[in-house]
Parts: structure tokens; C-alpha cells; sequence
């Protein structure tokens, strides 16, 4: 047997606890959101288990054990004196309120998709192949998209944009605008509704998330003849003549991120700008030991690498490709300048011209 640091095994055997504690705490969450129960909290106040009972109809039985969870993992304060369970701000910006910045249900969603996918995934470990993004967990379409959205929601417009060179000004006279891989359509929506003189077109390869994206907009109440989404892959789409192309943490999806970056710059105007936003990463693989790496590591390895197997090519990039990979795919497309325009804990921001 192997000698080993008692001091060093405690710890770990406490990072683990910690892990194990995070990964049964996923599905108390999606039943505290399902519920409505961070919600109530919120705007009802604190409460002991029988007074959320009486004010939710559920069982007390079931909501003391969950508020007890709660207060055990720091997501709720717990008053000894009163009995009563609170939702502080800070957690509430986390849990119930769907416009803040860091609202992060759907990362706990995302959470339970990779283990839907796990036996899929699984597989492709023997065999190589992927797993196709529709072949994937039901409602991770919509997880996906409810973790971006409050990251484009609140850098988009405000950040992003304005960070490319002259970019703004055209969307503001009127531009025309491709969202390549646009998902439900949350990025191109942002877009259409700041700059009402410009016209979109969302583009996905997944039929369903196309259906949603189009009922997204009619929601939004914006014209159809301005904005729409159809379905097509990133390298076969039809129109062309684009002031603007975005990506957002999509392009290392893509099977052949070479051939879309090809593609996509025969269909941008000579002096257009293609927007490429993908996870934040180092280009080296210890700059990732962080808890952001680490999410995205999960991430890719259970849904875009997979996802990129099973597309032509394969190149399978990976949700932590970094930057200097990232430049080299870009360039190889037929882009001649690659700069970084901005970042955020969570992204990077890059511009490419011909």
C-alpha cells in the first residue's frame, strides 16, 4: 500500500463532500424552481415550514426537509430564534430573480442533462463516434439557453457590441445581421429589439430550437419580415451580402469550425465584421484549473465534444478551446485579423475582418 498524507486525504475527502454535496443539491434546486418556491421567498419573506406550507399548499413534511437543505448549503439564512428560513438578496439574484446577471438555474438544469447523457456518452468513449445534439437530453436545449441568456442580457448591447470596431453604428442606420447557431434565439432577439432600423436572421441546425426561436419572437411581438429564423447549418446557409455575423458559444460545436469560418466569410460584406463569443479559457491547460474551466471541462465533455463528433469533420474543439486555437481556426477560414474586442468572467469576445 502506498504511503500516503493523512493531512492531504482529509482535505480531499472534504473537497469531495463538497462536490458530492453540490450534485444532490441540483435536483432540491430544480424543485425550488419548479415550485416557485425561491420566488415566494422572495416576495412573501421568511417563513418556518409551516408558514411556507400555508402560503404555497405544499407539504410541510417535504418543504422543512427542503428549507433545512437550504440553510445546511448556505442558500437560505435560518433564524434559530424565530424558525424562520430567509432568502438573502444575494442568493435571490442566484435563484429567483431571472433578469440578474448571475441567475444560474440553468447551469443547475445543464447539471442534470450531462447525466441524462452520461450512458450515450459513455459509448462514445469505446467507439469514438458522438452523440448528435438532437440525439441529446430532451430539455437541454432549453437548459442551454436559460444559462446564456442572462450573460447576453447583460453584455450584449451594453458591452459586446460596442466593442467592435464601428459595429453599433451601422446596426443603428441599418444593417443586415446572421445569428449562426442561434438556439431559441434569446442572442438575435436582444439584437432586433436595440436596433429596430437593422434585420436579423437567426440560423440553427436544430429544427426544434428554430420553432422555439420563432415563437420567441412572435412573444416579443417583432415583424417577421425583420427578423426570422430558419433552419440551415453554419456552413450552408443561403443568403449572403451581411453586414454582421455572430456566433455566440457555438462555434466550437461546429464538426467544421474551418469550413464555417470559409463559409461565413463569403457571405459577409467586404467590410464586415464577424463576432465570434465562446467560453472564457487559456490557451494553456493549468490557466483552466478554476472553477470556470472546470464547469466548462464538465460541459464539453459530456455535450460539445460529443456534439461535434457527429457532425463531418469532428474536429470537436472543445467548449475550452482558448483563444490561440480559436485564431488559427478563424484564419484558416480566410479571416486576416483576429483581435480579442472584450471579455467577461464567462466569455471571450472576439472580432474578425477580412
Amino acid at each position: 500500500m502506498q504511503v500516503f498524507d493523512e493531512n492531504k486525504l482529509n482535505a480531499f475527502v472534504g473537497q469531495v463532500l463538497g462536490d458530492l454535496g453540490g450534485a444532490y443539491s441540483a435536483a432540491l434546486v430544480k424543485i425550488g424552481d419548479r415550485l416557485g418556491l425561491y420566488r415566494e421567498l422572495q416576495s412573501g419573506g421568511p417563513a418556518t415550514s409551516t408558514e411556507l406550507a400555508e402560503r404555497t399548499g405544499y407539504s410541510e413534511r417535504y418543504l422543512r426537509e427542503w428549507l433545512s437543505h437550504h440553510a445546511a448549503s448556505n442558500y437560505l439564512d435560518y433564524d434559530r430564534t424565530t424558525k424562520r428560513f430567509r432568502l438573502p438578496p444575494e442568493q435571490a439574484m442566484v435563484f429567483a430573480d431571472e433578469d440578474s446577471p448571475v441567475y444560474m438555474i440553468g447551469g443547475f438544469e445543464n447539471a442534470f442533462t450531462t447525466l441524462e447523457n452520461e450512458a450515450k456518452v459513455s459509448e462514445g468513449f469505446r467507439t469514438g463516434e458522438g452523440v448528435a445534439w438532437g440525439d441529446q437530453a430532451q430539455c437541454m436545449f432549453c437548459a442551454v439557453a436559460k444559462f446564456f441568456r442572462p450573460g447576453y442580457n447583460h453584455n450584449l448591447i451594453q458591452n459586446w457590441l460596442p466593442a467592435l470596431s464601428g459595429v453599433v453604428e451601422k446596426l443603428e442606420k441599418g444593417a443586415k445581421v446572421a445569428d449562426i447557431g442561434c438556439g431559441h434565439g434569446h442572442s438575435t432577439l436582444l439584437m432586433a429589439a436595440a436596433f429596430p432600423n437593422s434585420t436579423f436572421i437567426g440560423y440553427d441546425f436544430h429544427g426544434s430550437s428554430i420553432d422555439a426561436a420563432n415563437e420567441h419572437r412572435d412573444e416579443h411581438g417583432l415583424d417577421p419580415d425583420r427578423v426570422r429564423f430558419e433552419q440551415a447549418t453554419a456552413d450552408d446557409f443561403g443568403e449572403g451580402d451581411f453586414d454582421l455575423i455572430t456566433c455566440f458559444d457555438a462555434l466550437h460545436d461546429m464538426g467544421d469550425p474551418v469550413g464555417t469560418a470559409a463559409h461565413i466569410a463569403q457571405k459577409l460584406k467586404p467590410d464586415g465584421t464577424w463576432m465570434v463569443v465562446e467560453p472564457m479559457a487559456g490557451d494553456e491547460l493549468t490557466e483552466n484549473f478554476n472553477p470556470v474551466g472546470r464547469l466548462f471541462y464538465a460541459a464539453s465533455t459530456t455535450i460539445c465534444v460529443p456534439t461535434s463528433l457527429a457532425q463531418k469533420t469532428g474536429l470537436a474543439l472543445g467548449a475550452q478551446a482558448g483563444e490561440r486555437k480559436l485564431t488559427e481556426v478563424i484564419k484558416a477560414g480566410g479571416f486576416q485579423t483576429v483581435r480579442r474586442a472584450t471579455e467577461t468572467p464567462f466569455n471571450i469576445v472576439l472580432e474578425a475582418r477580412h
